[in-house]
C-alpha cells in the first residue's frame, strides 16, 4: 500500500507524502481525478464525521452512498478504480457529543463499522471529546480517549468482512486540532504540540489496544495526528514555521513506522507544503482551501458575466448566493461574528469557506448553470479575465477556440492541487 511506502521512504530520509482530499464536491472530485489522470500514485479522498455517516451527514449520504458516489465520479472521468483510497477523517463521536457517553459511542462504532464495510481503508480514530454530562472535564483524561479509541479500532476489525481486508486497513490517532470544521475563531498563534504530550498519546493508546487484545493491530496505526503550528481562520493564516516542530521531527525519526499527518494545511505556500513533508508530516489535509478555490472562479466568472451579458439574461448567481444563506444560516452564523457588514464580507469571503455547505441549494444550482451557459462560447478578453482571475496568471493567453469556463474554475482547483503535488511528490499537475 502506498501509505506503506510513505512511511517506508520518510524513514530513508526521502520526503514522500501524500495529499489527503477531504471534499465531497463534485468540481473538487472530478478535477482531482483528470489531474491525477496521468500520475500512478493514489488519489486519496477523505470524509469526515460530520460530512458523511450512517445519519447521513450534511451531505445526506452514508459511508457507503459516499463511496458509490466517488467510484460514479470516477468512473465517468475514466479515473481507475483501483487507485482510489478512502478515509474516514475525526471518525468517532464528535457528531453525537450532546449526546450520554454511552450512547455517543455506540453511534461512534456504528460509524466506524459502517465505514470499514463501505471499503473505507485509512481510519482516524478520534475520541478526544467530551460526551453530554458524562464528561464534565475538558480535555478529557488521556486513559478514557484512549480506552474509547481501542473501542472503535476493535469496532473497525470487527467490520472488516475477511482476513486481507483487515490486514489492508491503516489507522491515525490523535486530534491537536481544531474539530471537523475548522478554528472559528482567530487564536492567539497556535502552539506546537509538545514531545511529551505525543509520548503520552501513543503510550495510552499503546496500552489500550493491549489491554483490549489488540496489540497486533498497533503495527497498522502509521500516523499521529498533532499541531505543527499551522491554522486558519476567516482572515488569518498561521504560516508553518519549521524551527518551531524541530523537536516533533527529531522525535518522530525514532518511531521508524510512524509519519505525522498535519490538518488544517490549507492556504500554506508551496515552499511551506514542502517543509512540512520534508520534516515527516507526509499526510497533508486540505479541503476549504480546494472549495475556496472553485468559489473564487466562480465569483470571478458572474463579474466576467456581468461586463459580457445584458442585464436582463444574467444569472445574477452571487444574490442567489446570499439569499440561500440568510434563509438557512444553520452552516454560518455560529462561525461568523462581528457586525452585519463584517458577517456579510466572511460570507463571500471567509477562508473557512462555510459557502461550500450551499452549492447545492437548487436555486443556488439553477442560477450556477444559467451562469456557466451564459458563458458558453463566449470571448473573454484577457484583460477582463486577468481582472477578475490574478491568481491564474499566463491562463488562458491567446485562448483558441475561445476560453471556457469549466476550465477557468478547474484551472482555479488545479492551482492548489499543484502545491500538494510539488510537496508531495516534487511534480505538479
Amino acid at each position: 500500500m502506498f501509505l506503506d511506502e510513505v512511511v517506508s521512504a520518510q524513514h530513508r530520509g526521502i520526503a514522500l507524502g501524500i495529499p489527503s482530499i477531504c471534499s465531497a464536491h463534485p468540481w473538487v472530485l472530478r478535477t482531482a481525478m483528470r489531474a491525477y489522470a496521468h500520475h500512478e500514485k493514489p488519489l486519496l479522498i477523505e470524509s469526515t464525521c460530520n460530512q458523511v455517516n450512517q445519519e447521513g451527514g450534511y451531505t445526506g449520504m452514508t459511508p457507503a452512498d459516499f463511496v458509490n458516489y466517488v467510484v460514479f465520479l470516477a468512473d465517468q472521468e475514466g479515473f481507475p478504480r483501483e487507485r482510489l483510497l478512502l478515509g474516514g477523517d475525526h471518525l468517532g463521536p464528535y457528531p453525537w457529543r450532546s449526546e450520554k457517553a454511552e450512547q455517543a459511542m455506540t453511534k461512534a462504532e456504528q460509524l466506524v463499522r459502517s465505514s470499514v464495510q463501505a471499503g473505507y481503508q485509512k481510519i482516524h480514530l478520534d475520541a478526544s471529546m467530551p460526551l453530554g454530562d458524562d464528561d464534565p472535564t475538558a480535555p478529557l483524561p488521556l486513559e478514557v480517549i484512549a480506552e474509547r479509541t481501542a473501542r472503535l479500532a476493535l469496532a473497525a476489525i470487527q467490520a472488516a468482512p475477511h482476513q486481507e481486508t483487515r490486514h489492508r486497513l491503516r489507522f491515525v490517532i490523535g486530534s491537536e486540532v481544531p474539530p471537523p470544521g475548522g478554528s472559528p475563531l482567530e487564536e492567539q498563534g497556535v502552539a506546537v504540540t509538545d514531545v511529551s504530550n505525543v509520548q503520552e498519546t501513543l503510550s495510552a493508546v499503546q496500552f489500550a489496544f493491549r489491554k483490549a487484545g489488540l496489540e497486533n493491530l498497533l503495527e497498522q496505526v502509521i500516523a499521529l495526528v498533532v499541531q505543527p503550528g499551522v491554522e486558519f481562520g476567516d482572515d488569518f493564516i498561521f504560516d508553518y514555521q519549521a524551527q518551531n516542530a524541530q523537536p516533533l521531527v527529531r522525535w518522530i525519526e525514532t518511531q521508524p513506522s510512524l509519519v505525522f499527518e498535519a490538518h488544517s494545511t490549507d492556504y500554506q505556500t508551496r515552499e511551506n507544503l514542502r517543509a512540512l513533508v520534508r520534516d515527516h508530516f507526509a499526510i497533508l489535509k486540505v479541503g476549504p482551501a480546494l472549495t475556496f478555490a472553485f468559489r473564487q472562479a466562480i465569483f470571478a466568472l458572474a463579474h466576467i458575466e456581468e461586463h459580457l451579458c445584458p442585464p436582463e439574461d444574467q444569472s445574477y448567481l452571487l444574490p442567489a448566493i446570499e439569499q440561500a444563506m440568510l434563509a438557512n444560516p444553520h452552516y454560518w452564523k455560529s462561525y461568523y461574528s462581528g457586525t452585519p457588514t463584517e458577517q456579510a464580507i466572511k460570507r463571500k469571503f471567509s477562508l473557512s469557506d462555510r459557502i461550500r455547505y450551499y452549492w447545492s441549494d437548487s436555486s443556488i444550482q439553477t442560477a450556477l448553470e444559467k451562469l456557466l451557459s451564459n458563458l458558453e462560447g463566449k470571448h473573454i478578453p484577457i484583460g477582463l479575465l486577468q481582472q477578475y482571475c490574478p491568481h491564474l496568471a499566463g491562463f488562458g493567453q491567446n485562448p483558441s477556440p475561445p476560453l471556457l469556463p469549466h476550465r477557468i474554475i478547474e484551472a482555479s482547483i488545479c492551482a492548489v492541487l499543484d502545491d500538494y503535488q510539488a510537496a508531495c511528490w516534487g511534480t505538479e499537475l
